[in-house]
């Protein structure tokens, strides 16, 4: 019995074809939203025909559940940074300071990923069920043990994600007013001391 023929990898042009589909369908969907993006904005965005948007993905919601994947691993990393061992107080500060260099890295993934949860989060709910909550729980209980062994104050651990969420992804999905309000040429080194000095004042034990 012959073995079955080896899966072929994707040539380099279909490598960089998809990329630039998804590198053009991240900001359509973070500037349009899912229901106002298109197949047709996507392929002119990319310099593709939409036959050719085809060939590489099924449609519209293939595109755009391929980036919430992508997204999620890349979200998530550093949650599951967070070292058990290491001093909780930094540990949480260092999470805080990575998550506002990810506003400043990566805004057109976190609007995508508000938009996402703004509509009810209708193709990433799997994710959130099954990848982010277990997460969330374990972070939660780590956070916890901290409070119990005296060395964090007594915070409820998830409203304090939703707080660290809520503070550092502003400078993303809310960029054009941040930029309007503010003088400052470094917006981000003033939110981080900002955000290091609040949530260390709302931490010490």
């Amino acid at each position: 019995m012959n073995d079955p023929s080896p899966i072929r990898k994707p040539s380099r042009i279909q490598q960089r074809n998809r990329k630039l589909i998804l590198d053009a369908a991240l900001e359509v969907f973070s500037n349009h939203g899912y229901r106002g993006a298109t197949l047709d904005l996507i392929a002119a965005r990319a310099g593709l025909s939409k036959p050719n948007i085809l060939y590489y993905f099924e449609g519209k919601e293939d595109i755009h559940v391929t980036l919430l994947n992508q997204l999620m691993d890349s979200w998530l990393a550093p949650l599951r940074e967070i070292d058990p061992m290491g001093d909780p107080m930094e540990e949480v500060l260092a999470y805080v300071h990575r998550k506002l260099e990810m506003s400043r890295d990566l805004p057109r993934e976190s609007r995508l990923f508000a938009n996402e949860v703004l509509q009810g989060a209708p193709r990433m709910a799997p994710h959130l069920e099954t990848v982010l909550k277990p997460l969330v729980d374990d972070t939660a209980d780590l956070i916890e043990g901290w409070i119990a062994a005296g060395k964090l104050a007594a915070v409820d651990p998830r409203h304090l994600l939703f707080s660290i969420w809520a503070t550092t992804q502003h400078y993303a999905d809310f960029d054009a007013q941040v930029r309007v309000l503010m003088d400052e040429a470094d917006v981000q080194e003033g939110a981080r001391a900002h955000l290091d000095m609040m949530f260390r004042r709302l931490l010490v034990p």
